[in-house]
Protein backbone atom coordinates (compact mmCIF):
# COMPACT_ATOMS: atom_id res chain seq x y z
CA UNK A 1 0.00 0.00 0.00
CA UNK A 2 2.86 2.42 0.71
CA UNK A 3 4.24 1.96 -2.78
CA UNK A 4 0.86 2.73 -4.31
CA UNK A 5 0.36 5.86 -2.26
CA UNK A 6 3.82 7.20 -3.12
CA UNK A 7 3.60 6.43 -6.85
CA UNK A 8 1.93 9.73 -7.87
CA UNK A 9 4.55 11.68 -5.96
CA UNK A 10 7.37 9.71 -7.55
CA UNK A 11 5.84 10.23 -10.99
CA UNK A 12 5.57 13.95 -10.31
CA UNK A 13 9.16 14.01 -9.12
CA UNK A 14 10.33 12.20 -12.22
CA UNK A 15 8.50 14.70 -14.42
CA UNK A 16 9.87 17.61 -12.41
CA UNK A 17 13.39 16.20 -12.71
CA UNK A 18 13.14 15.34 -16.41
CA UNK A 19 11.92 18.78 -17.36
CA UNK A 20 14.51 20.41 -15.15
CA UNK A 21 17.21 18.59 -17.08
CA UNK A 22 15.72 18.91 -20.56
CA UNK A 23 14.21 22.36 -20.27
CA UNK A 24 10.83 23.47 -21.56
CA UNK A 25 10.75 24.15 -25.30
CA UNK A 26 9.04 27.33 -26.42
CA UNK A 27 8.92 29.37 -29.55
CA UNK A 28 9.44 33.11 -29.50
CA UNK A 29 5.73 33.61 -30.15
CA UNK A 30 4.69 31.34 -27.30
CA UNK A 31 7.09 33.07 -24.93
CA UNK A 32 5.35 36.36 -25.67
CA UNK A 33 2.09 34.89 -24.45
CA UNK A 34 3.40 33.83 -21.05
CA UNK A 35 4.32 35.65 -17.88
CA UNK A 36 5.29 35.04 -14.26
CA UNK A 37 2.55 34.67 -11.67
CA UNK A 38 2.97 34.48 -7.90
CA UNK A 39 1.90 31.07 -6.59
CA UNK A 40 2.78 31.52 -2.89
CA UNK A 41 3.80 34.42 -0.69
CA UNK A 42 4.19 35.46 2.94
CA UNK A 43 4.63 39.00 4.20
CA UNK A 44 8.05 39.83 5.58
CA UNK A 45 8.70 41.31 9.00
CA UNK A 46 11.49 41.25 11.55
CA UNK A 47 11.66 37.70 12.93
CA UNK A 48 14.12 37.50 15.81
CA UNK A 49 17.88 37.46 15.44
CA UNK A 50 19.74 35.79 12.60
CA UNK A 51 22.02 32.79 13.28
CA UNK A 52 25.19 32.29 11.25
CA UNK A 53 25.56 28.87 9.66
CA UNK A 54 21.92 27.92 10.10
CA UNK A 55 19.96 26.05 7.46
CA UNK A 56 16.22 26.42 6.93
CA UNK A 57 13.99 23.91 5.17
CA UNK A 58 10.78 25.83 4.55
CA UNK A 59 7.51 24.09 3.74
CA UNK A 60 5.17 25.96 1.39
CA UNK A 61 1.99 25.02 -0.50
CA UNK A 62 1.54 26.51 -3.97
CA UNK A 63 -1.66 27.66 -5.67
CA UNK A 64 -1.31 28.01 -9.45
CA UNK A 65 0.86 25.63 -11.47
CA UNK A 66 3.34 26.48 -14.20
CA UNK A 67 6.98 26.15 -15.16
CA UNK A 68 10.23 28.07 -14.61
CA UNK A 69 9.81 28.33 -10.84
CA UNK A 70 11.48 31.26 -9.13
CA UNK A 71 11.72 32.21 -5.47
CA UNK A 72 12.21 35.59 -3.82
CA UNK A 73 14.52 35.97 -0.83
CA UNK A 74 14.08 39.00 1.40
CA UNK A 75 16.43 40.92 3.65
CA UNK A 76 13.90 43.73 4.00
CA UNK A 77 14.40 44.09 7.76
CA UNK A 78 18.10 43.29 7.95
CA UNK A 79 20.62 45.92 9.00
CA UNK A 80 23.49 44.37 6.99
CA UNK A 81 23.92 42.21 3.88
CA UNK A 82 23.17 38.49 4.17
CA UNK A 83 24.72 35.84 1.93
CA UNK A 84 22.97 32.61 0.91
CA UNK A 85 25.55 30.17 -0.38
CA UNK A 86 23.23 27.25 -1.13
CA UNK A 87 19.54 27.22 -2.06
CA UNK A 88 17.51 24.19 -3.18
CA UNK A 89 13.86 23.47 -3.89
CA UNK A 90 12.08 20.14 -4.22
CA UNK A 91 8.84 18.29 -3.71
CA UNK A 92 7.95 17.38 -0.16
CA UNK A 93 7.37 13.72 0.72
CA UNK A 94 6.73 14.03 4.45
CA UNK A 95 8.13 16.17 7.22
CA UNK A 96 11.55 17.45 6.18
CA UNK A 97 12.03 14.61 3.67
CA UNK A 98 11.89 15.29 -0.06
CA UNK A 99 10.64 13.07 -2.85
CA UNK A 100 13.73 11.32 -4.15
CA UNK A 101 15.22 12.96 -7.23
CA UNK A 102 13.25 16.21 -6.92
CA UNK A 103 15.66 18.43 -4.98
CA UNK A 104 17.12 20.97 -7.43
CA UNK A 105 19.69 23.71 -6.85
CA UNK A 106 18.60 27.28 -7.54
CA UNK A 107 20.97 29.87 -8.97
CA UNK A 108 21.10 33.66 -8.92
CA UNK A 109 22.44 35.38 -12.04
CA UNK A 110 24.01 32.04 -12.85
CA UNK A 111 25.82 31.68 -9.52
CA UNK A 112 25.19 29.37 -6.60
CA UNK A 113 25.64 32.14 -4.03
CA UNK A 114 23.87 35.46 -3.65
CA UNK A 115 24.31 38.38 -1.26
CA UNK A 116 21.16 40.37 -0.49
CA UNK A 117 21.76 43.96 0.68
CA UNK A 118 19.97 45.25 3.76
CA UNK A 119 16.44 46.33 2.89
CA UNK A 120 16.42 44.44 -0.41
CA UNK A 121 14.99 41.35 -2.08
CA UNK A 122 16.36 39.11 -4.82
CA UNK A 123 14.73 36.62 -7.19
CA UNK A 124 16.34 33.37 -8.26
CA UNK A 125 16.92 32.37 -11.86
CA UNK A 126 14.05 30.35 -13.39
CA UNK A 127 14.23 26.62 -12.76
CA UNK A 128 13.19 24.80 -15.95
CA UNK A 129 10.47 22.20 -15.46
CA UNK A 130 6.77 21.98 -14.77
CA UNK A 131 5.30 22.38 -11.28
CA UNK A 132 1.74 21.23 -10.64
CA UNK A 133 -0.80 23.38 -8.85
CA UNK A 134 -1.24 22.71 -5.12
CA UNK A 135 2.28 21.30 -4.76
CA UNK A 136 3.98 20.93 -1.40
CA UNK A 137 7.50 22.31 -1.72
CA UNK A 138 10.50 22.34 0.57
CA UNK A 139 12.78 25.32 -0.03
CA UNK A 140 16.15 24.78 1.67
CA UNK A 141 18.46 27.74 2.28
CA UNK A 142 21.74 28.20 4.12
CA UNK A 143 23.57 31.34 5.15
CA UNK A 144 27.15 31.22 6.47
CA UNK A 145 27.17 34.80 7.76
CA UNK A 146 23.64 35.81 8.79
CA UNK A 147 23.65 38.28 11.67
CA UNK A 148 21.53 41.05 13.11
CA UNK A 149 17.75 41.16 12.60
CA UNK A 150 16.37 38.24 10.59
CA UNK A 151 13.65 38.80 8.00
CA UNK A 152 10.79 36.35 7.85
CA UNK A 153 7.15 35.64 8.62
CA UNK A 154 6.44 34.89 12.25
CA UNK A 155 3.11 33.04 12.25
CA UNK A 156 3.27 30.54 9.42
CA UNK A 157 0.68 28.00 10.71
CA UNK A 158 3.08 25.55 9.09
CA UNK A 159 5.96 23.51 10.47
CA UNK A 160 9.34 24.06 8.82
CA UNK A 161 12.73 22.67 9.75
CA UNK A 162 16.12 23.82 11.05
CA UNK A 163 19.68 22.54 11.04
CA UNK A 164 23.16 23.84 11.64
CA UNK A 165 25.48 23.62 8.66
CA UNK A 166 24.74 23.22 4.99
CA UNK A 167 22.46 20.24 4.40
CA UNK A 168 20.37 21.90 1.71
CA UNK A 169 21.20 19.37 -0.99
CA UNK A 170 20.19 16.36 1.10
CA UNK A 171 16.82 14.78 0.34
CA UNK A 172 16.44 12.85 3.59
CA UNK A 173 15.48 14.41 6.92
CA UNK A 174 18.33 12.97 9.00
CA UNK A 175 20.03 16.30 9.70
CA UNK A 176 16.86 18.40 9.91
CA UNK A 177 15.94 17.80 13.55
CA UNK A 178 14.87 21.29 14.61
CA UNK A 179 11.44 22.73 13.89
CA UNK A 180 10.00 26.23 13.60
CA UNK A 181 6.56 27.74 13.12
CA UNK A 182 7.96 30.63 11.08
CA UNK A 183 9.27 31.16 7.57
CA UNK A 184 12.68 32.82 7.26
CA UNK A 185 13.96 34.95 4.36
CA UNK A 186 11.68 33.33 1.76
CA UNK A 187 8.76 35.62 0.93
CA UNK A 188 7.46 34.53 -2.51
CA UNK A 189 7.42 31.75 -5.11
CA UNK A 190 6.33 32.33 -8.71
CA UNK A 191 5.88 30.26 -11.85
CA UNK A 192 5.60 31.09 -15.55
CA UNK A 193 2.23 30.38 -17.10
CA UNK A 194 -0.24 31.66 -19.69
CA UNK A 195 -0.51 35.44 -19.94
CA UNK A 196 -4.26 35.06 -19.42
CA UNK A 197 -3.67 33.65 -15.92
CA UNK A 198 -3.50 36.05 -12.99
CA UNK A 199 -3.28 36.11 -9.22
CA UNK A 200 -5.12 37.65 -6.29
CA UNK A 201 -3.28 38.99 -3.26
CA UNK A 202 -5.13 38.83 0.04
CA UNK A 203 -3.96 41.79 2.11
CA UNK A 204 -4.93 41.44 5.75
CA UNK A 205 -4.22 40.68 9.38
CA UNK A 206 -4.29 37.58 11.60
CA UNK A 207 -7.55 36.24 10.16
CA UNK A 208 -5.99 36.18 6.70
CA UNK A 209 -2.75 34.89 8.24
CA UNK A 210 -4.80 31.92 9.45
CA UNK A 211 -4.80 32.18 13.22
CA UNK A 212 -7.19 29.61 14.78
CA UNK A 213 -7.17 27.50 11.62
CA UNK A 214 -5.57 24.06 11.81
CA UNK A 215 -1.79 24.15 11.51
CA UNK A 216 -0.07 22.19 8.72
CA UNK A 217 -3.37 21.59 6.86
CA UNK A 218 -3.62 24.75 4.71
CA UNK A 219 -7.00 25.80 6.06
CA UNK A 220 -6.59 29.56 6.05
CA UNK A 221 -9.39 31.23 4.10
CA UNK A 222 -7.01 32.13 1.21
CA UNK A 223 -6.15 28.40 0.99
CA UNK A 224 -9.82 27.51 0.62
CA UNK A 225 -10.12 30.29 -1.96
CA UNK A 226 -7.22 28.79 -3.95
CA UNK A 227 -9.00 25.42 -4.00
CA UNK A 228 -12.13 27.04 -5.39
CA UNK A 229 -10.19 28.94 -8.02
CA UNK A 230 -8.46 25.80 -9.29
CA UNK A 231 -11.85 24.23 -10.04
CA UNK A 232 -13.57 27.33 -11.40
CA UNK A 233 -14.26 28.34 -14.99
CA UNK A 234 -15.57 31.75 -13.90
CA UNK A 235 -12.18 33.45 -13.78
CA UNK A 236 -8.62 33.09 -15.01
CA UNK A 237 -7.36 34.28 -11.62
CA UNK A 238 -5.69 31.13 -10.27
CA UNK A 239 -2.78 32.25 -8.12
CA UNK A 240 -3.30 33.25 -4.48
CA UNK A 241 -0.69 35.15 -2.46
CA UNK A 242 -1.43 35.40 1.27
CA UNK A 243 -0.10 38.72 2.55
CA UNK A 244 -1.67 38.63 6.00
CA UNK A 245 0.28 39.60 9.13
CA UNK A 246 -1.06 38.87 12.60
CA UNK A 247 -1.84 42.14 14.39
CA UNK A 248 -1.40 44.23 11.25
CA UNK A 249 -3.15 47.58 10.81
CA UNK A 250 -4.16 49.66 7.82
CA UNK A 251 -2.81 52.95 9.15
CA UNK A 252 -0.09 52.37 11.76
CA UNK A 253 3.09 50.33 11.81
CA UNK A 254 3.48 47.82 14.62
CA UNK A 255 2.92 44.16 13.84
CA UNK A 256 4.67 44.57 10.51
CA UNK A 257 4.53 47.70 8.45
CA UNK A 258 1.01 49.01 7.96
CA UNK A 259 -0.97 47.96 4.91
CA UNK A 260 -0.29 51.40 3.45
CA UNK A 261 3.45 51.11 3.99
CA UNK A 262 3.86 47.52 2.73
CA UNK A 263 1.49 47.71 -0.24
CA UNK A 264 4.22 48.17 -2.84
CA UNK A 265 6.65 45.54 -1.54
CA UNK A 266 4.23 42.84 -0.42
CA UNK A 267 1.51 43.27 -3.03
CA UNK A 268 2.13 45.36 -6.12
CA UNK A 269 5.66 44.03 -6.68
CA UNK A 270 4.41 40.44 -7.00
CA UNK A 271 4.25 39.18 -10.60
CA UNK A 272 0.97 38.53 -12.38
CA UNK A 273 -1.23 40.20 -9.77
CA UNK A 274 -4.64 41.09 -11.17
CA UNK A 275 -6.59 41.75 -7.97
CA UNK A 276 -5.92 43.03 -4.47
CA UNK A 277 -8.39 41.71 -1.90
CA UNK A 278 -8.34 44.02 1.14
CA UNK A 279 -9.69 42.61 4.41
CA UNK A 280 -8.21 44.63 7.22
CA UNK A 281 -9.18 47.19 9.85
CA UNK A 282 -10.19 45.43 13.06
CA UNK A 283 -6.79 46.01 14.68
CA UNK A 284 -6.97 49.75 13.98
CA UNK A 285 -10.45 49.86 15.51
CA UNK A 286 -9.93 47.79 18.64
CA UNK A 287 -6.65 49.48 19.57
CA UNK A 288 -8.60 52.51 20.90
CA UNK A 289 -5.92 54.83 19.54
CA UNK A 290 -8.40 57.49 18.51
CA UNK A 291 -8.73 56.27 14.94
CA UNK A 292 -12.04 57.35 13.45
CA UNK A 293 -14.12 55.87 10.68
CA UNK A 294 -13.07 58.77 8.47
CA UNK A 295 -9.40 58.04 9.17
CA UNK A 296 -9.97 54.45 8.09
CA UNK A 297 -11.92 55.46 4.99
CA UNK A 298 -9.06 57.76 3.98
CA UNK A 299 -6.66 54.83 4.35
CA UNK A 300 -8.88 52.56 2.28
CA UNK A 301 -9.19 55.21 -0.40
CA UNK A 302 -5.42 55.59 -0.65
CA UNK A 303 -5.01 51.84 -1.09
CA UNK A 304 -7.74 51.77 -3.75
CA UNK A 305 -6.16 54.67 -5.62
CA UNK A 306 -2.70 53.08 -5.60
CA UNK A 307 -4.04 49.70 -6.66
CA UNK A 308 -6.00 51.30 -9.49
CA UNK A 309 -2.99 53.38 -10.53
CA UNK A 310 -1.11 50.09 -10.91
CA UNK A 311 -3.87 48.81 -13.20
CA UNK A 312 -5.19 46.28 -10.70
CA UNK A 313 -8.62 45.51 -9.28
CA UNK A 314 -9.43 46.42 -5.67
CA UNK A 315 -11.91 44.18 -3.88
CA UNK A 316 -12.93 45.12 -0.35
CA UNK A 317 -14.28 42.96 2.46
CA UNK A 318 -16.32 44.20 5.40
CA UNK A 319 -14.78 44.02 8.88
CA UNK A 320 -16.05 40.98 10.75
CA UNK A 321 -17.79 41.09 14.16
CA UNK A 322 -15.69 40.73 17.30
CA UNK A 323 -17.95 41.30 20.32
CA UNK A 324 -16.65 39.15 23.17
CA UNK A 325 -13.03 39.96 22.39
CA UNK A 326 -11.48 41.86 25.31
CA UNK A 327 -11.02 45.11 23.38
CA UNK A 328 -14.57 45.31 22.03
CA UNK A 329 -16.81 48.14 23.21
CA UNK A 330 -19.76 50.08 21.75
CA UNK A 331 -17.50 52.88 20.49
CA UNK A 332 -15.35 50.45 18.51
CA UNK A 333 -18.49 48.76 17.19
CA UNK A 334 -19.81 52.11 15.96
CA UNK A 335 -16.61 52.71 14.00
CA UNK A 336 -16.84 49.20 12.52
CA UNK A 337 -20.40 49.77 11.37
CA UNK A 338 -19.49 53.11 9.73
CA UNK A 339 -16.52 51.51 7.96
CA UNK A 340 -18.66 48.66 6.70
CA UNK A 341 -21.25 51.08 5.37
CA UNK A 342 -18.50 52.74 3.32
CA UNK A 343 -17.16 49.42 2.04
CA UNK A 344 -20.62 48.18 1.04
CA UNK A 345 -22.16 51.34 -0.36
CA UNK A 346 -19.50 53.77 -1.57
CA UNK A 347 -18.89 52.05 -4.91
CA UNK A 348 -15.18 52.86 -4.63
CA UNK A 349 -14.11 49.22 -4.54
CA UNK A 350 -14.49 47.28 -7.77
CA UNK A 351 -16.35 44.60 -5.80
CA UNK A 352 -17.23 43.79 -2.21
CA UNK A 353 -17.38 40.55 -0.22
CA UNK A 354 -19.49 40.90 2.92
CA UNK A 355 -17.58 38.85 5.50
CA UNK A 356 -19.54 40.60 8.25
CA UNK A 357 -22.81 39.19 6.92
CA UNK A 358 -21.34 35.71 6.44
CA UNK A 359 -19.75 35.40 9.89
CA UNK A 360 -22.15 37.24 12.22
CA UNK A 361 -24.70 35.59 14.46
CA UNK A 362 -28.35 36.23 13.54
CA UNK A 363 -29.11 36.46 17.28
CA UNK A 364 -26.41 39.02 18.04
CA UNK A 365 -25.00 40.55 14.83
CA UNK A 366 -22.12 42.09 16.76
CA UNK A 367 -20.80 38.58 17.53
CA UNK A 368 -19.31 35.91 15.32
CA UNK A 369 -21.61 32.91 14.82
CA UNK A 370 -20.59 30.29 17.44
CA UNK A 371 -20.17 27.52 14.87
CA UNK A 372 -17.57 29.70 13.10
CA UNK A 373 -15.86 31.00 16.27
CA UNK A 374 -12.30 29.77 16.82
CA UNK A 375 -12.80 30.36 20.53
CA UNK A 376 -11.69 33.95 21.08
CA UNK A 377 -14.70 35.66 19.43
CA UNK A 378 -12.51 37.29 16.79
CA UNK A 379 -10.83 34.60 14.70
CA UNK A 380 -12.84 32.07 12.68
CA UNK A 381 -12.14 28.35 12.94
CA UNK A 382 -11.71 26.06 9.93
CA UNK A 383 -15.46 26.13 9.18
CA UNK A 384 -15.49 29.90 9.37
CA UNK A 385 -12.43 30.13 7.11
CA UNK A 386 -14.15 27.96 4.51
CA UNK A 387 -17.36 29.98 4.77
CA UNK A 388 -15.38 33.14 4.06
CA UNK A 389 -13.77 31.67 0.96
CA UNK A 390 -17.11 30.31 -0.22
CA UNK A 391 -18.60 33.81 0.07
CA UNK A 392 -16.22 35.29 -2.53
CA UNK A 393 -17.85 35.78 -5.93
CA UNK A 394 -15.02 34.44 -8.06
CA UNK A 395 -16.12 36.37 -11.13
CA UNK A 396 -15.47 39.64 -9.27
CA UNK A 397 -11.75 38.87 -9.08
CA UNK A 398 -11.48 40.03 -12.69
CA UNK A 399 -12.16 43.59 -13.76
CA UNK A 400 -11.47 45.85 -16.74
CA UNK A 401 -8.75 47.69 -14.86
CA UNK A 402 -6.46 44.66 -14.91
CA UNK A 403 -3.51 45.26 -17.21
CA UNK A 404 -1.23 42.21 -17.32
Amino acid sequence: MRARRSAPRLLAAALFLALAVQGTPATAGAAGQRHDVVTWAASADRTGDAVAGRGYRLAVHTSVGGDNLRIRLSNAFGDRPVTFDSVYVGLRKQGAELVRGSNRRLTFDGGRSVTVPAGSTVRSDPLPGRLAAASDLLVSIHSPDAAGPATGHGMAMQTSYLTQGDHTGEEDAVNWKGTTGSWFYLDAVSVRTSATTGAVVTLGDSITDGWQSSSDLNRRWPDYLARRLRKSSLTTVKGVANEGISGNKVLADGAGLSALHRLDRDVLSQPGVRTVFLFEGVNDIKAHSGVTAQDMISGYREIIERVHAAGRCAVGATVAPFKGWSEWDPAAESVRQDINTFIRDSGEFDAVTDFDRILRSPYDPQRILPVFDGGDHLHPNDKGMQAMADAVDLATLDCERADD
